[in-house]
């Protein structure tokens, strides 16, 4: 059920936005008809619009809840990221065995859009201890953000889900 923990180390998403974690439940991306996996490449265009994400219920299914984080932690650039982590997404309150659609968004969806670079672009996924997230407060700016301290201050388990994709700048076509 889980998977590797090996992409999520090589890819510094490990360290850079979350700690070791057991992977305790499945998560799939996806735009359009494309799938996230670790570290395959999605241009801006093709994730300008909010993915589908789907947590995938382990039997017997039950009735946690879920909040999805979406962070860039190479803003503005992987050499500089002086905006680490850039704030992408937040859904909280998602139901088991359902889709991010089901949660209630904290956080309006924002596309990538990397200036420079090759940028990582994680999704998180931890267990809520119930609706807990029904007062929480969305950051003042996505600037910055942290995942570590947002799940903390939010009183969240360790993740129980990650995937990342990366993206660069694409370059303009010039019409004549």
């Amino acid at each position: 059920m889980a998977r590797s923990m090996e992409p999520l180390v090589v890819g510094r998403v490990i360290g850079d936005v979350v700690d070791m974690f057991t992977p305790a439940t499945e998560m799939t991306v996806h735009y359009g008809t494309k799938q996230v996996a670790n570290g395959c490449e999605i241009k801006p265009s093709a994730s300008a619009d909010k993915p589908s994400v789907q947590i995938h219920a382990p039997p017997p299914a039950s009735s946690n809840l879920y909040t999805l984080v979406m962070v860039d932690p190479d803003a503005p650039s992987p050499s500089e990221p002086r905006y680490r982590e850039w704030l992408h997404w937040i859904v909280v309150d998602i139901p088991e065995g359902s889709d991010a659609t089901k949660g209630k968004e904290l956080v309006a969806y924002m596309g990538p859009q990397p200036p420079t670079g090759i940028h990582r672009y994680v999704f998180a996924l931890f267990n809520q201890k119930g609706k807990v997230m029904a007062g929480c407060r969305p950051p003042d700016a996505r600037s910055n953000f942290s995942t570590r301290r947002f799940a903390a201050d939010n009183g969240l388990q360790p993740p129980v889900a990650a995937v990342y994709f990366n993206s660069q700048k694409e370059v303009a076509v010039r019409k004549r």
